[in-house]
């Protein structure tokens, strides 16, 4: 029996993209280190030796790697607890597990969310072209104060923490909103750091593409690992499930609250799996832990692949994230088969991620019941440090060492990390509303 050539083809592009998925899986155990990054020099040294790996085989491979990234960068934001802004929400129960030895537990269930967001993406499929393109029609034009809203719902949400503490009322009163305060500084703190990189960037013009690498170190990653040096907290040793305590219907309910968190972001510019899965768990009234593990799983692997799946729909070509935008600059896909080749490597990627994860979740495993979480701590501060010098010289270890200065205030002060985001979502929606300029203007940056 003889494989014609489409045939043939296709199984090759397949390959690379499992071969992306394999390289993932070793770059998403760098603490903090975002497939983006590494997608972003890929991407550059294919414009400069054109011809010499086809586009497709490119493109292929980068699908592998965010979706393997998608599902395994879980086991850094647990076991390392050096996460980006799609997994801060995770770190929360998760580290609850791992004090409690149930670290590999929480890794596994938030693999099986990322698995049922998959499942959810590839039953949205064929009915994507319609759904999304009526949705883009509509709302398009009203995009900058729907993102507004967002901000609001983020800011008056943040519930007071206390209040009920103190000899006078005056104390209890500043006892109860000292942690709201504590949000809207970080919020706004952080907007106007994002004004200053998308106005006055500190960053090597030849790099401008890891713009926000310093950034996103310094306000999620870095203060998290200065609080494990100084509080030298002792992580017990790990158990080893054999079995998961959770039933179908949890499952069901977690995956169906987090998808719908993570195709909102997808969607929508700016908003990020993190600020979807927030928003999917308030509406959705989650309350059990393992509940949380599985839709924020399933909420960070439907915002990372379902943006790069909106840009393969036939007729949308959706650019959403970062890994679509920078496919778009060497590639379009331009038949409804380029479409189904990329939903099977999706399929086969993930498969291939969540085995991956059960072996590299025992692997970090040996490393925190062998290593001392302070020293772990330490040599993952050095990384977050070279990475953001390495990539971003200088200039980008200012704006990390401003960002983490940023960061620390809702660590000291038990406000949500969330508002960090303030970032990205302050430049965009003001740009978006046509306040860009003139916000910049006031701040002295144009």
């Amino acid at each position: 029996m003889t494989i014609d050539a489409p045939v043939l083809d296709s199984l090759v592009l397949l390959l690379y993209a499992l071969g992306g998925t394999l390289m993932s899986s070793v770059l998403s155990c760098v603490p903090a280190l975002h497939i983006y990054n590494v997608a972003g020099l890929l991407v550059v040294m294919a414009l400069r030796v054109q011809g010499v790996v086809p586009d497709e085989a490119l493109v292929m491979w980068m699908l592998g790697m965010v979706v393997g990234y998608a599902i395994l960068n879980t086991i850094p934001s647990i076991f390392l607890a050096a996460p980006d802004e799609s997994a801060i929400w995770i770190v929360l129960p998760g580290q609850k597990y791992l004090m409690q030895r149930r670290g590999f537990e929480a890794s596994i269930l938030t693999g099986v969310g990322g698995l049922g967001g998959i499942v959810f993406l590839l039953l949205l499929a064929p009915f994507a072209a319609g759904v999304f393109t009526t949705v883009r029609t509509i709302v398009a034009p009203h995009l900058h104060w729907i993102l507004m809203l967002i901000i609001v719902y983020m800011l008056m949400s943040e519930w007071p923490k206390g209040g009920d503490r103190g000899p006078t009322s005056l104390a209890r009163l500043w006892d109860g909103w000292k942690s709201l305060l504590a949000g809207l500084l970080t919020f706004t703190l952080s907007g106007i750091l994002g004004m200053i990189i998308m106005y006055r960037s500190l960053v090597p013009t030849e790099m401008s593409f890891q713009n926000l690498l310093p950034a996103f170190m310094g306000l999620f990653a870095i203060p998290w690992v200065l609080t494990n040096l100084v509080s030298g907290e002792e992580v017990p040793r790990q158990h080893v499930a054999t079995s998961l305590d959770v039933t179908p219907s949890l499952i069901a309910r977690g995956v169906a609250a987090g998808s719908l968190g993570g195709i909102f972001a997808a969607f929508f510019p700016v908003v990020t799996g993190g600020i979807g899965g927030f928003i999917a768990g308030h509406a959705t009234a989650q309350r059990d832990d393992r509940l949380f593990l599985i839709s924020q799983g399933a909420s960070k692997v439907v915002y990372y692949v379902g943006a790069l799946v909106l840009f393969f729909v036939p007729g949308l070509h959706l650019t959403r994230g970062g890994m679509a935008w920078m496919i778009s600059l060497i590639y379009i896909p331009q038949t409804p088969e380029s479409y189904a080749l990329a939903l099977a490597g999706i399929a086969l990627c993930a498969a291939l991620a969540f085995f991956l994860l059960i072996i590299l979740s025992r692997a970090a495993i040996v490393l925190v019941d062998r290593v001392n979480y302070r020293i772990i701590s330490a040599v993952t501060l050095v990384m977050l440090v070279g990475i953001v010098f390495l990539f971003t010289g200088p200039g980008g270890l200012l704006i990390a060492t401003a960002a983490t200065g940023i960061g620390l205030i809702p660590v000291l002060w038990h406000s949500r990390r969330m508002n960090c985001m303030g970032v990205l979502l302050v430049p965009i929606v003001l740009n978006m509303s046509g306040w860009g300029p003139t916000v910049a203007g006031w701040l002295g940056l144009v």
